[in-house]
């Protein structure tokens, strides 16, 4: 476990970043519990029929109100995704119950699923995206960042050389800057204070637009060697945890265990950074990356398998 300990005391313990283990009981995060979580509501929702806002939104609120209330939610979860859920949980309409006001990367550390659902449409894989970030982190920036990693984990996925990833995400943002979708967000806009839908998404678009800028100077001069986190910052925030996931895992794209290994190894929030990381470099390589022996010891492991077989 290496969240929440400077680079000094990770390095005190495991002194090669390439090295640091895999615990013997590989526990899982709260990222992971909060992406089976979502992966779980999605394979519900899609059982119903064509996904939908109405059918999408109920066994979100679900599942992420079992997380909630679940005695395994002992992980240092995120406070962001404590209090919505508790406010999801006595019925109040997402909108409300949402905060507006983070965009933790809670938001977008689960959705990757809806990612490697490829028979989503562009709208659908957009709209899920920003859905499920909205139940909990409603900041603009949080919706642009989950929706920006779920169509990351999508190209990947589809065969996109990691080399073009970043020029198709900055031009993915650019045509969404200003298209607020209500048809899947509602008034949720409304609850902000942006004198329009269009100018509350731009905030957030702008924003990943911005650090996207500090990925692609990260590449320029790579050096692996480094701690990611300063480059792209420390993953606390939606759009610093997508950069920086993507950073660790476009500096070894064909060395998965390495990728995610660097991304643990850092100053930041660093489950979430491998967390995405390992989403990249999956939806890349695809499942058979991985060691055997770390995915034998993986908790969850049956369910986690069964959920990336249903949309391979």
């Amino acid at each position: 476990m290496t969240e929440f300990r400077t680079i000094e005391l990770i390095a005190a313990h495991d002194p090669d970043w390439r090295r640091l283990p895999l615990p013997r009981k590989a526990l899982v995060t709260d990222d992971t519990q909060m992406t089976l979580a979502l992966g779980r509501a999605l394979r519900t929702a899609l059982e119903g029929g064509p996904l939908g806002p109405p059918r999408l939104e109920r066994p979100l609120r679900e599942e992420f109100v079992d997380w909630w209330r679940s005695p395994e939610n002992n992980r240092a979860p995120g406070m962001t995704c404590l209090r919505s859920c508790q406010r999801l949980s006595d019925g109040r309409r997402w909108q409300e119950a949402s905060d507006l006001g983070s965009k933790g990367c809670g938001a977008n550390m689960r959705v990757a699923p809806i990612g490697l659902v490829r028979e989503l449409t562009p709208r659908q894989l957009s709209g899920a995206a920003q859905l499920q970030s909205a139940l909990t982190h409603g900041h603009p920036t949080a919706l642009a960042a989950s929706d920006l990693t779920a169509y990351a984990v999508r190209r990947l996925a589809d065969g996109l050389v990691p080399a073009a990833l970043t020029a198709e995400l900055r031009a993915y943002a650019r045509a969404a800057r200003t298209r607020y979708d209500e048809c899947w967000l509602g008034d949720l806009a409304a609850h902000a204070q942006d004198p329009s839908p269009e100018h509350f998404a731009a905030r957030g678009w702008d924003e990943c637009l911005g650090v996207l800028d500090r990925l692609d100077a990260a590449l320029a001069e790579p050096d692996v060697e480094a701690d990611p986190c300063l480059a792209t910052g420390e993953g606390w925030i939606a759009e610093e945890a997508l950069a920086t996931g993507l950073l660790c895992f476009l500096l070894l794209p064909d060395d998965p265990v390495a990728a995610v290994r660097r991304a643990a190894y850092s100053s930041g929030d660093s489950d979430s950074l491998a967390c995405l990381t390992g989403a990249f470099a999956g939806a890349h390589l695809g499942a058979s990356a991985w060691p055997a022996d770390w995915v034998e010891r993986i908790e969850h492991r049956d369910e986690l398998l069964a959920l990336g077989a249903l949309w391979d």
